[in-house]
């Protein structure tokens, strides 16, 4: 194989988030030169946009050891190893020094989004000489199209930006992209900057993992100081204890601390929960939107804002000239599949893996970070440090310091989901599992009786109806 492709100079790293500048960091150790491209206007883009979030892991899971080398360098000092920052706190006391205080502050292209990567001279279809040619990046700003050439890429762009839909089958459910001005995806701050869009309103939340947990939470908060605010789960699977995860005896104790503070607000009443809702359309009614499920014939709920937190997906589309194998249900690389599948995996039981696993046809091609993972959830900022780590040996050729993966997680629990933010919860103390989120009291918004239950079934009166906070429920 040409050395310029087993020992390349140049190598081009697709988006600055936390895992996008450690393996920037880790490739200066090695001697080599990156160069990061990163849509946004500053690094850590995505990440600002959960801001809000306190993450259920503290500074020690947080922090590469290559990024931190070079931090202190620059007379940086380390945060407190056991306190949980937020996004926002991750950006200013960990992203930002790291882009501007070190040697990667003349290595990043903010501004610049990558719309294509191929090999120059090359399309897909052509092998001859096809590993020899470099890759062509091509990149938008505010001058126009860019062109960069690199020996080797790591796509490091997360997934953040491509939220899955509503619909329960993969696809956005009918009427999703009609009724966009009232859907948020992921995580929206409803206690600051989006508070006057939730606060007093009916909001039904999609999703099981960490991501709907904490929304839900917030928006408990919000119903505290705004008592008219009302709240809807809406849960796929019918079991909602599968969300409480794994309580005291989970290692990152602020994720334990959460699931213990939904439980009591979930069994409360506080918040209404709906289980087996498989959204298949929304339509808009007057002033609010219907969101109806599937295989039951008349169940919906109406209301004023819904939030989708069902998880994300890769963006691939930029990728179509580059030679890829993916696992069909994951969209992961195939060897990575079968130790982070989320049906059978939890964070902490994945298996260290590197360079080897995250491989794609294409020599000098390489995912890392959250889109590594595909679809699957199950990830942590230090299984993607340990894969840049990886990555940037095997790039240099030192092919032994590649296979020697290592890396230790904490045992998680149920973990299902992007972090979540939390309050008083963080140390698992009997104040959380009394709940985060002030004094329990019944919600206004009760669940139906029996007779108007909106699940599926036989009702003990033919088309009984319950007019709870947010419209009819028709059993």
């Amino acid at each position: 194989m040409p050395d310029s492709i087993t020992r390349p100079k140049t190598v081009a790293v697709i988006g600055a988030g936390p895992v996008g500048l450690a393996a920037a960091a880790h490739l200066l150790e090695r001697g080599l030169e990156p160069v990061v491209l990163e849509a946004g206007p500053a690094v850590g883009h995505a990440v600002r946009q959960w801001r809000h979030v306190r993450m259920f892991s503290p500074w020690e899971y947080n922090i590469d050891k290559a990024a931190e080398r070079l931090l202190a360098g620059a007379g940086w000092n380390r945060p407190q190893p056991d306190h949980y920052p937020t996004g926002a706190e991750l950006v200013e006391q960990y992203l930002e020094p790291l882009a501007t205080r070190t040697p990667l502050k003349d290595r990043i292209r903010t501004q610049s989004l990558v719309t294509a990567i191929g090999r120059a001279g090359f399309d897909k279809v052509k092998t001859k000489g096809r590993n020899a040619a470099p890759f062509e990046i091509r990149y938008q700003n505010g001058k126009g199209p860019e062109v960069l050439r690199a020996d080797a890429v790591i796509d490091a762009t997360g997934t953040w930006f491509s939220p899955n839909p509503a619909g329960a089958n993969g696809l956005p459910a009918i009427g999703e992209r009609e009724a966009q001005d009232r859907i948020a995806y992921g995580m929206p701050d409803v206690l600051g900057r989006d508070r006057a869009r939730y606060a007093g309103r009916c909001v039904a939340v999609l999703g099981a993992g960490h991501s709907a947990v904490g929304t839900l939470i917030d928006l408990a908060r919000l119903k505290d100081e705004v008592p008219a605010t009302e709240i809807v789960w809406l849960l796929r699977g019918e079991s909602p204890e599968k969300s409480f995860g794994g309580g005291a005896a989970d290692q990152l104790s602020a994720r334990g601390a959460l699931g213990i503070a939904f439980a009591n607000l979930v069994t409360s009443g506080r918040i209404q929960t709906e289980s087996g809702f498989r959204v298949n359309r929304i339509a808009r009614e007057g002033d609010r939107i219907v969101v109806a499920a599937a295989g039951c014939p008349g169940r919906h709920v109406a209301v004023d804002e819904l939030v989708v937190s069902t998880g994300f997906r890769p963006d691939l589309d930029f990728l179509r000239e580059i030679r890829l194998s993916l696992d069909p249900a994951l969209e992961c690389p195939p060897a990575l599949a079968p130790l982070i599948d989320p049906n059978e995996h939890s964070c902490g039981s994945v298996r260290p893996h590197g360079a080897r696993e995250l491989a794609q046809p294409e020599a000098g091609f390489y995912f890392a970070g959250m889109k590594s993972y595909g679809r699957a959830p199950t990830f942590l900022a230090m299984t993607g440090y340990e894969q840049v780590r990886s990555i940037a040996a095997e790039i240099a050729g030192d092919h032994e310091a590649a296979r020697k993966v290592e890396l230790v997680l904490p045992e998680t629990g149920v973990c299902n989901g992007a972090p979540a933010s939390l309050t008083s919860a963080l140390a698992g103390t009997a104040a959380a599992a009394a709940g985060c989120c002030g004094p329990v009291a019944t919600s206004g918004c009760a669940a139906p009786s029996p007779a108007a239950s909106s699940s599926c079934g036989t009702p003990t009166k033919p088309a009984a109806q319950a007019t709870g906070c947010c419209g009819p429920k028709v059993a």
